[in-house]
Order: structure tokens, then sequence, then C-alpha cells
């Protein structure tokens, strides 16, 4: 039996190589014989630089760059083995994890270190950038990214604004004189599982900015600049993307990365199951297992679990699925090809005491599925 191993990471808990791990420990308890094959696996937000640079054969580089409140960092990202191409995570410099719960505030928060990031991979020499925009504690347009790239954004007496959440209300042009000229180099591919637009109920700033420390008269702030942004924007480029999908992905960054780096948005999870070459280890798989920490309704638009879905369903391999929390209903499993999903929390406890003993958890899980699955396969 040959058993594919792909999870995500289980935030706050384990990363996907632990989770893996894990499983695997679970798989050779309950069947000593099982092949197993293992590859951690991410969705375009944090964990994607490594997963992709790990599967080049790449190299983590170090770069001193800005967090999201202009604080000097030292923030990672990843170059391929032939050093073509650049994976970098917005995350790791503009992200929230950076921040103290009582500095999250989208209005003073920018993506200019993302922007620093960019411009350190230009000068390695890449031809292709990666850029996974989840996990960002910023709602600034990618004014910010934009701003550490050479464009300046100025309000209606030329003065140049700072590039943050707030200045977007105030932008009255932009200045694209002085931009980097290598972007016109590179092709640059975005990372995005989320389909939100630019501005309104669904956009960046109403979805996600509560979760950034917005309150609603922030919100509505912050969705009135993204507004102001998109119509200068718009103007300025000859182009109105800020209803495509995911325009208002990273606080509005996958618009901004249209705009300011002529960049493509992409689904995260279908440009790690290419590299990985994932639908080539499906084919040889007599049961695919994956998990993430939660499964819920996002997790069946776009995430990880539903990209495996799908290939498992092509490719008629069934897909086991392990997970903190479980919140789809048997029928929502069943319509979105999962032939098994399970909790790995088998008792009343603190968030902080599962975390604890996660990796437990998985194996524990994995060990009784991989019976499950095993016994049926004796019968049949």
């Amino acid at each position: 039996m040959h058993i594919l191993i792909a999870p995500d990471k289980f935030r706050g808990s384990l990363e996907a190589e632990e989770v893996c791990q894990a499983a695997k420990e679970g798989i050779l308890l309950a069947y000593p014989e099982a092949e197993v094959t293992t590859v951690p696996m991410a969705d375009g937000g944090e964990g994607t630089t490594s997963v992709l640079t790990r599967n080049a054969g790449g190299t983590l580089v170090a770069a001193q760059v800005s967090d999201p409140l202009g604080r000097s960092i030292s923030a990672e990202y990843g170059i391929s083995a032939d050093g073509a191409t650049a994976y970098l995570e917005m995350a790791s410099a503009s992200g929230l994890r950076l921040l103290a719960p009582q500095e999250y505030n989208p209005l003073h928060t920018t993506t200019y270190g993302t922007g620093e990031l960019l411009r350190h991979a230009l000068d390695r020499g890449v031809r292709t950038i990666i850029l996974g925009i989840g996990g960002s504690a910023t709602t600034d347009g990618g004014i910010g990214m934009a701003a550490a790239l050479g464009y300046k954004f100025l309000d209606g007496a030329g003065a140049v604004l700072p590039p943050i959440g707030n200045s977007m209300s105030a932008i009255a042009s932009i200045d694209s004189s002085e931009v980097d000229t290598r972007l016109r180099q590179v092709s640059v591919v975005v990372a995005c599982d989320v389909t939100n637009p630019l501005y309104g109920e669904r956009g960046a700033a109403y979805i996600y900015g509560p979760q950034k420390g917005a309150d609603e008269a922030m919100v509505r702030q912050l969705d009135a600049g993204l507004r102001n942004l998109a119509q200068v924007a718009a103007t300025t480029f000859e182009e109105d993307i800020s209803q495509m999908p995911g325009a208002g992905a990273a606080g509005g960054v996958g618009a901004g990365a249209l705009w300011f780096l002529n960049a493509k948005l992409r689904e995260g999870v279908r440009i790690v199951m290419e590299q990985t070459r994932l639908a080539e280890k499906i084919e040889q798989a007599d049961l695919v297992i994956t998990g993430e920490g939660k499964v819920d309704q996002q997790t069946l638009s776009g995430k990880l679990v539903k990209g495996l879905a799908d290939l498992c369903q092509e490719k008629q391999v069934p897909l086991a699925v392990v997970c903190g929390t479980l919140l789809i209903s048997p029928a929502e499993a069943q319509e979105a090809g999962i032939t098994y999903a399970v909790s790995v929390l088998n008792r009343p406890q603190s968030l902080e005491a599962a975390q604890s003993v996660a990796f437990e958890r998985v194996r524990e899980a994995t060990f009784h599925l991989v019976r499950l699955f095993y016994s049926g396969m004796k019968r049949g």
C-alpha cells in the first residue's frame, strides 16, 4: 500500500514537515509495510516560501527590511538552485505575526518591507518572482510595497504621502518617474487564495480589516481610501481591476501587484501543486492524507484541501483529511470529494493544551484512519 501525505501546517502547532512526520509515524504503526511519501504543502500563505524553495533545491536568503510599523527586521526569502526564481512571502516582512496585538492598526501599517524584499530579490538578478501574500497586517492597497520600488503617491498639493493605509484617501496622483526599471525585466506571479474585490462589502477593508485591528469607523475609512486609490490608479494605468477576483487580497496588495508590478494572480495551491508534481504522485498512491489546523467553508473555496480533493477525484484516489477543528458537515465533505475527515481532538481541552500535544494527536488520528482503510482493503 502506497500512501501519500501532503498536508499544510497546523497554524500555531505544527509546521507542514512536522505534520508529515507525525502522520508517517501513525501510518507505520498501523501498517509497517506501507510505502509512504511525504510532501509538505502550502497554499500561498505562510510556509509557502520554505516549501517552494525546498522543492526547487534552493536556499534561503536573509534581508534587512521594514516591519509593518517601519522598524528594521531580518526577513527571509528563497532563491532557486539555478538563481532564476525568488520565492517571497509577504508575511515575513509585512505580516500580522510581527506585531503585538496592541499594535494592530491598518491605518498606520505599511507593506513597504515587502517592496524592500522584492528589491533585494531584484539585486540577486532573478527573472521570476513568486510572491505569497497571506497573513498581512496591512490594508494599504500595496502603496507601501510600490513606494519601496520608486513609486510616489502625491496629495492634491503635490506633496509625497507616507505609504500607509491612512494616506489612501488623500492620494491625488501617482508619480512613476523613479520606479525601479528592473521591474520591466521580471515576471511576478502572486500566490493568492482569496477572491475578494478591492473594496465594497466583500472587499479588503470590510472582510479582513477587523482581524488586523480596524474598528467600524476605520473599516469605513479604509474602504473609502481603497475606492480613491482605485480611481486614481485606474486613471494612471488606464485599467480598473478593482473588482477582479483577488484584488482585495492582503489588504489590497492583490490589486497593487497588478497595477504596480504588472503581476499575474494565481491560486497559491496551484503553484505549489505544480512545482511539487503532486498530480503525478497522487497517481501512484492508494490513499492520500492531507490536513490543516481548521477545515471550514473557506477551506472548500480555494485552499489546499479543496485543491487536493479535486485532484484526487480526477485520479480516483481516496482522500483523508486530519485537522484540529472540523467545521464542515458530512454532506459538504462528500460534495467536496473528501472520503474521510476527522478532528484530531479527542477530549475537551484548552487551545494551548491541544497545541502542545498536536504531534501526538495527529499520529493517533492517522493510525486509526489507516487501520480502518487497511481493514477495508483486506475485506475487499
